[in-house]
């Protein structure tokens, strides 16, 4: 009974897991997860969350300027002092009644207070832009990074095939007595390391794999594919510094969030100074009222209306300087707003002159990587030849299979390197980040 329950449990989760995930594609290519990730991510939809509460407070602003409108019903009895005490009489009494008011002038504060509310909505926007893009780079740094250890595996892989071939020969060689037991062992100690790469890398592509998923917040049970792009072409054309400098000043998120919340702290302060101007208000009720004994109930409620209407002006004169020290932080917000605009400007001419020394880096390093890789491979080529024929120096042979490694490692660090800064210096351009 008690095994058929878990079976039960194990059926259900795995069902559930199932049901989650058959939505998602078989194999995620650089563009699903970016998508997925902007459209599902707890932190982004949080955000778009958090925008959705600023558009209802737009829209409670935009209603401030119409009239408000309360109706209020009341029943009582009549209670008399007799001399067995307090008690009812059996009176009843009711009435009825409606009231409303209008703001007509409050130096503009109505229309200020919208128009915060509207740029707050816009700066809820450009926070979720700010955070689609900072996730976009995040995946895209790991799904290069899983590209690269694919790649790496696949020439390990390679090495170790070459290294397993000259075990084979150094074992037919030591038998024929023309290489010594140190050699053979030499040999053989090599095949281990090479193993112990690919190893090292296979756990390292699978470590890749898992930093992904989890960017992506996918279940843990699920099987993350990622699509192997066609190519990967590192391009050494670059647009000028100053052009994606400029084009990022005009339409990267941060920069338009920091000219509205200049925006929106001017208006605060307009707000701010309509608090120490007067208020004028149109008010008026209407009410009637029925006693019991004291006629017919309706006769006595048309008689009895009551219909005031007036205006209402406040004037604020001395309020513990609450007023006047609202106004001077406000001022105090519109130079910060200012500085933090200033700032943000300043860090993004930063970072974008960073990336593009980065990439003008890794563009050099990849040129000389490749060039290295092809001569360490030459090099391993003709002393593989070599052993073939016996005439071989084992260190030479340890010397180059090493040399011919790090320059595999250096060519891929190199290849992605340039391909990732690439991507990140064009999208401060404005582009989208695609390995199409």
């Amino acid at each position: 009974m008690e095994r058929k329950f878990f079976f039960l449990v194990f059926l259900l989760k795995t069902l559930d897991i199932f049901a989650q995930t058959s939505h998602y594609p078989e194999n995620w290519t650089l563009e699903n997860c970016i998508q997925y990730a902007r459209e599902n991510n707890i932190s982004i939809n949080s955000l778009r969350l958090s925008k959705n509460s600023a558009e209802q407070d737009l829209l409670q602003a935009k209603e401030a300027k119409y009239p408000n409108v309360s109706a209020t019903v009341s029943q009582g009895l009549f209670a008399v002092n007799g001399s067995n005490g307090l008690h009812l009489n059996g009176a009843q009494s009711q009435s009825i009644g409606a009231s409303s008011s209008m703001t007509l002038y409050h130096a503009g504060y109505i229309k200020n207070n919208e128009d915060s509310k509207n740029l707050e909505v816009q700066m809820a926007d450009l926070s979720v832009q700010e955070s689609e893009n900072n996730i976009t780079l995040t995946i895209a740094q790991a799904f290069l990074n899983i590209l690269m250890s694919q790649e790496n595996i696949v020439s390990l892989e390679n090495v170790l095939k070459t290294t397993q071939t000259q075990l084979k020969q150094g074992g037919q060689l030591y038998s024929a007595g023309s290489i010594s037991k140190l050699n053979y062992l030499q040999i053989q100690a090599q095949v281990a390391q090479d193993e112990y790469n690919l190893v090292s890398a296979q756990n390292g592509l699978k470590t890749n794999i898992v930093n992904l998923k989890q960017i992506l917040q996918l279940p843990s049970p699920y099987n993350f594919q990622i699509a192997q792009p066609d190519s990967i072409i590192v391009d050494d054309n670059i647009k000028s510094l100053q052009d994606v400098q400029d084009t990022a000043q005009n339409q990267r998120p941060e920069v338009k969030y920091g000219e509205l919340n200049i925006e929106s702290s001017n208006t605060n302060f307009k707000m701010a100074k309509a608090s120490i101007q007067p208020t004028l208000n149109l008010v008026g009720n209407i009410s009637t009222n029925y006693t019991n004994g004291n006629g017919n109930y309706f006769n006595q409620l048309g008689n009895n209306f009551y219909t005031p209407i007036g205006l209402s002006i406040g004037i604020p004169i001395y309020n513990n300087r609450i007023y006047k020290t609202e106004i001077e932080k406000s001022k105090i917000a519109i130079q910060q707003a200012n500085l933090d605009l200033q700032n943000t400007k300043t860090v993004l001419n930063q970072q974008i002159e960073q990336s593009y020394i980065s990439l003008q880096n890794s563009l050099s390093q990849y040129d000389s990587a490749l060039k290295q890789m092809n001569i360490n491979k030459e090099s391993y080529d003709i002393v593989n030849a070599q052993m073939k024929l016996g005439s071989i120096d084992y260190v030479q042979l340890q010397q180059q299979r090493l040399l011919y490694i790090q320059a595999i490692q250096n060519y891929l660090q190199a290849k992605y390197s340039a391909v990732l800064n690439r991507k990140i210096y064009e999208f401060y351009a404005g582009n989208s980040i695609t390995l199409k």
